[in-house]
């Protein structure tokens, strides 16, 4: 039950405990008076004066009148505590409710802002009221949400100012590497030498890349925009890959999309086993728009499935081809547009990614 049900449920209980021992109370004192006055009534002469005999039916008509009198009050009194109480109820029910407004009031601000593609958010409480305990309990949490925002703010413009800088050098490296190669004195070391330093610095160029990506997708979207999930799948994936384009059109970023398209059907393709299978499917199911992609890579235990989506998570078969930010990026890019990504491992090997969108 909610706690608006249980309150009701209190008031209203101790309410009829309260009515049902207050009647009960009554209806003993009401007996007890009523067969006092009888008694002294009929069983007992005035002063002065002899006993007078009288018949012996008064008494029990005497008893009769006190018993129905004692039914009647039990009767009607059970009546209306029956009233009563319900209508304490429907009472409490009100009174429950409006002091658990301000509690619903920090539970759904509570809720947007865990939606929010925003960690941090700039959604605040701000409730207004007295200085109770629901006033102090939403103070609280605007101050634990005002540091998560600086927080995450903070984390953001790091990763992305160090991956600025880190841009330069790594261009600069490639360029001389490059001049180095093409010279007419190079022997071959010195251009095998450079074949390798150039895969080096291409990697990590594409890490560098991903940082800003996922810094990027990591923030909320300020302009949505209609997308065709299927054209974006038709125009990324490759020859041989399996394609099964329904209608998808979601509601967001085109380059975001593209970049999620192209890492899910990436990261088939390349965590896969020789002879394998890759295929692409989207379609529609209102109110959202679903991207799948299924390989039939390795067997993979559904206790790591979670971890993949970790940053710079990498198996160790492919440990050298990429920078483990795959799908890291694609879960941001879900959660930027208001989505969800969910994998399952295929127990036959391989992976199955389902990623939801709203629909346009």
């Amino acid at each position: 039950m909610s706690l608006r049900l249980r309150l009701t449920v209190l008031y209203g209980g101790l309410f009829l405990l309260a009515g049902v021992v207050l009647l009960g109370v009554t209806y003993l004192l009401f007996t007890q008076q009523v067969g006092r006055r009888v008694t002294v009534l009929i069983g007992t002469p005035p002063p002065g004066l002899a006993a007078l005999p009288f018949p012996e039916g008064l008494d029990a008509q005497a008893r009769q009148v006190r018993e129905a009198a004692a039914t009647s009050l039990l009767t009607q009194g059970g009546i209306a505590l029956a009233a009563v109480a319900v209508l304490a109820a429907a009472v409490g029910w009100l009174v429950a409710g409006r002091a658990l407004a301000p509690l619903r009031q920090v539970t759904e601000t509570a809720r947007r802002i865990a939606a929010a593609a925003d960690p941090g958010g700039h959604e605040r409480i701000a409730l207004r009221g007295p200085e109770d305990e629901v006033k102090n309990l939403a103070d609280a949490f605007d101050v634990m949400v005002e540091r998560l925002d600086r927080s995450f703010d903070a984390q953001r413009r790091f990763v992305a100012n160090a991956s600025h800088e880190l841009r330069t050098p790594l261009t600069l490296n490639r360029s001389l590497v490059e001049v180095a190669m093409h010279r007419r004195t190079a022997s071959d070391d010195v251009r095998q030498l450079g074949t390798k330093l150039l895969q080096i610095n291409a990697r990590h160029e594409k890490l560098i890349s991903g940082l800003l990506l996922l810094a990027r997708s990591e923030s909320a979207l300020t302009e949505r925009c209609p997308v065709d999930l299927a054209a974006i799948a038709s125009h990324v994936v490759p020859p041989g890959v399996q394609e099964d384009l329904g209608d998808a059109t979601a509601l967001g970023d085109a380059l975001m999309l593209e970049r999620l398209v192209h890492n899910l059907v990436e990261n088939g393709i390349r965590h896969n086993v020789e002879g394998g299978w890759v295929r692409v499917a989207t379609r529609t199911r209102l109110p959202s728009v679903e991207l799948e992609v299924t390989n039939s890579g390795p067997v993979i235990p559904p206790s790591e499935v979670p971890a993949l989506f970790d940053p710079f998570h990498r198996r160790a078969r492919v440990a050298a081809d990429g920078a483990g930010l795959g799908l890291s990026i694609v879960r941001s890019v879900a959660h930027a547009h208001g989505g969800e990504v969910a994998a399952t491992a295929r127990p036959e090997g391989g992976l199955v990614v389902v990623v939801s969108l709203p629909a346009a």
